[in-house]
């Protein structure tokens, strides 16, 4: 099945030639070309990637990307910017975009972005938890948690089957890939500083359960 790419441009000679492009690539594309309307047609479509202008009438780019998040709609977004200032890359990228291209830009310079974007591995998400692999970031109910590296891994490995229960020795072995010798209490310091942050996203659930002579289980 060929990937679907919505295109929000409101310029008809970018729109037209990005279509042109992306159809050539083996893609299927969709496009928008009012702001006010990109929501809608993100919901509509349903696109693996969303190729969006940061200029638009009726609705700014960095607002739309800002309420597809909100709406904890994952959809990846590749921004579109006329301005090169890093302020500006920063804000799109704080708002939830995973890439961006500076106009004027080439077309096979964003065929080759929208490629790389779809070949990262997809995002984990279960009832408000989003998981960021490439990244090591976590948001639970669209705040960020912030985690270390090994906390991060513990919470993808009990993310990976929510409601399974895993033995701390297996949960070892997803933590340190060298192998290095820890006891089982490790693992109990690493999930009550996980609980703890969790806990501060949610107060009074308890997310990451003990279950006694086993080990635990992440419920959501």
């Amino acid at each position: 099945m060929k990937a679907k790419i919505l295109i929000v441009e409101d310029d008809p000679h970018i729109l037209l030639g990005l279509e042109e492009v992306l159809k050539s690539d083996g893609f299927e594309v969709a496009t928008c070309s009012r702001g006010d309307q990109a929501v809608e047609a993100a919901g509509k479509h349903r696109p693996a990637l969303i190729v969006l202008d940061v200029m638009l009438p009726g609705k700014s780019g960095y607002d739309i990307c800002k309420e597809l998040r909100g709406r904890k709609v994952s959809t990846p977004i590749l921004m579109l910017t006329a301005k090169g200032q890093e302020i500006d890359k920063v804000v799109g990228l704080d708002l939830g975009a995973d890439d961006y291209v500076c106009k004027p830009f080439s077309a096979r310079e964003l065929v080759a972005r929208v490629k790389a974007i779809l070949r990262r591995p997809r995002n984990k998400a279960a009832a408000g938890l989003i998981l960021h692999e490439a990244e090591h970031r976590a948001e639970l109910d669209g705040r960020a948690i912030d985690l270390t590296p090994v906390e991060f891994r513990l919470l993808a490995a009990l993310a990976s089957a929510p409601g399974r229960v895993f033995p701390r020795d297996k949960l070892l072995e997803r933590l340190y890939a060298d192998h290095r010798v820890v006891t089982d209490r490790t693992v109990d310091t690493h999930v009550k500083n996980l609980r703890r942050k969790l806990e501060e996203v949610r107060p009074g659930e308890d997310l990451v359960r003990s279950i006694y002579g086993v080990g635990y289980k992440l419920e959501l």
